[in-house]
């Protein structure tokens, strides 16, 4: 019996050889060796522009199929704004019973569609992507749909992600193995050109397993040595699409693991800037330690970005003013993903990063697009709290995003006794003022944030 299932023993073995040969083939062909020469084949371009077309047919679909069983498709938008209404004016303020019913309104609009909470969730998409069920107004349609749909999960599941982890084992393994072995090389220029070539190509292999399409715009304001580059944060992964580009210093809390010996293996090659768990929060080690380093024009500048948290890449919130307290020379970069093809946006409160990681790569394509902007320094007189919001508002402006004031910590935090004592103080000039207008009761109800709220790191 062994000898009669023998030669299908074999025919499978080398059925699976020839599977792994092709496999790994494709891979050094196709994905490495571009990675290594900073080249691309188009190949994910073609991708992303048919998955635009799918996407198209598939939202006409649903459209006229919705249309047939008199279905609404769509959420109604709402903004939160009021119908306009002219409230008493005159030399002497009148107060009515009827009057609190405009700001019970406005309180309750805040509650329902706050424009801080929000900022903490993934973005709603106003199509369905054929990757989740981003409206809940998209339920069955038709069978050529649900169909495709099954395809999609069938192409996502057994093709992408298994490249993808395979891809992502391999950027990993080749960061750890060749920084440990550039880490042997003496000080110098060519352990600082070995260091940035492996850099590079790694960060482009890790950045392919995501299947991420990424456009640079503005290159010749790309961050020099010496300089600090800030940006707005989707998700962990800003690292790897700014690094893929270019090579920085990166700034971060030591860890234990596999982050950790990641952490190890890249400081024998560069000078990363790694604080133990008892340094962090010596705000003055900080400080010292980041301009020590940018005064070296040597080393790589560094990547920070203030506002210490995920935002979910529809607004800029708050700006912590530590990295502009330098007095280094500041290069903003605006990072705008497109959600059509997969939600970069990492939820902590929600997802671990393996689930996220998970996620990510499960998912269509990462399609994003990255501004260099200008470089800026502070003006005179200008402290660093001022200097924080001129920078943020720059990305906010050229990534087309809300710059909002709002500290991201309150995606953790309870508000501050200090906020509230503002918005009392606001609300009471209305009442007690001399004149009774709706742009004061809207002022009274947006709910700005004070200034001297600034928080140091």
């Amino acid at each position: 019996m062994e000898s009669y299932l023998f030669p299908f023993d074999s025919l499978i073995c080398m059925l699976l050889g020839i599977s792994f040969t092709v496999w790994f083939t494709l891979l050094l062909v196709f994905i490495i060796v571009p990675a290594i020469f900073g080249v691309s084949f188009g190949i994910r371009r073609l991708y992303m522009k048919s998955l635009i077309k799918l996407f198209e047919w598939a939202t006409l679909r649903m459209e006229r199929g919705a249309k047939e069983k008199n279905q609404h498709l769509y959420k109604p938008y709402s903004n939160g704004e009021t119908l306009k209404r002219s409230l008493r004016g005159g030399a002497e303020p009148e107060f009515d019973m009827s009057d609190i019913f405009y700001f019970c309104r406005r309180g309750v609009e805040s509650i329902v569609d706050d424009e801080v909470t929000k900022r903490f969730t993934a973005e709603e998409l106003e199509s369905w992507n054929l990757l989740t069920r981003s409206n809940y107004n998209f339920h069955h349609i038709s069978t050529r749909l649900t169909a495709l749909w099954g395809v999609g999960v069938l192409i996502r599941y057994g093709f992408l992600l298994p490249l993808r982890v395979t891809l992502a084992f391999t950027g990993v393994g080749l960061l750890v193995v060749l920084t440990s072995v550039v880490g042997l090389f003496p000080n110098g220029r060519m352990k600082n050109y070995l260091s940035d070539k492996v850099h590079l190509m790694c960060y482009r292999i890790c950045v392919r397993s995501l299947t991420a399409i990424i456009t640079y715009h503005d290159s010749e304001n790309k961050p020099k040595n010496g300089g600090i580059c800030v940006a707005n944060h989707t998700s962990p992964i800003d690292v790897i699409i700014l690094a893929s580009d270019g090579c920085y210093a990166m700034v971060g809390q030591v860890h234990g693991g596999l982050m950790g010996v990641i952490q190890r293996a890249m400081v024998k090659a560069c000078p990363h800037i790694w604080f133990e768990r008892s340094e962090v929060k010596d705000r003055h080690l900080v400080a010292k330690r980041l301009s020590d380093h940018v005064a070296d024009t040597s080393k790589l500048p560094i990547l920070i970005f203030p506002e210490g948290t995920c935002i979910n890449n529809t607004s800029v919130m708050m700006f912590k003013k530590g990295s502009f307290e330098i007095g280094s020379t500041v290069y903003p970069v605006a990072i705008k993903y497109d959600p059509r093809f997969g939600e970069a946006f990492w939820n902590s409160s929600k997802f671990g990063m393996v689930n996220y990681l998970l996620h990510m790569m499960s998912s269509w394509a990462i399609v994003c697009s990255v501004w260099y902007l200008p470089p800026m320094s502070r003006m005179e007189g200008e402290d660093a709290v001022q200097f924080a919001n001129r920078v943020k508002a720059a990305i906010a402006r050229k990534g087309g995003l809300a710059d909002l004031l709002w500290d991201g910590g309150l995606k953790r935090g309870k508000v501050k006794e200090v906020f509230k004592e503002e918005q009392q103080k606001l609300y009471s000039k209305v009442l007690v003022g001399s004149t009774w207008t709706l742009s004061g009761c809207s002022a009274a109800l947006n709910w700005p944030l004070p200034e001297p709220a600034q928080t140091e790191l």
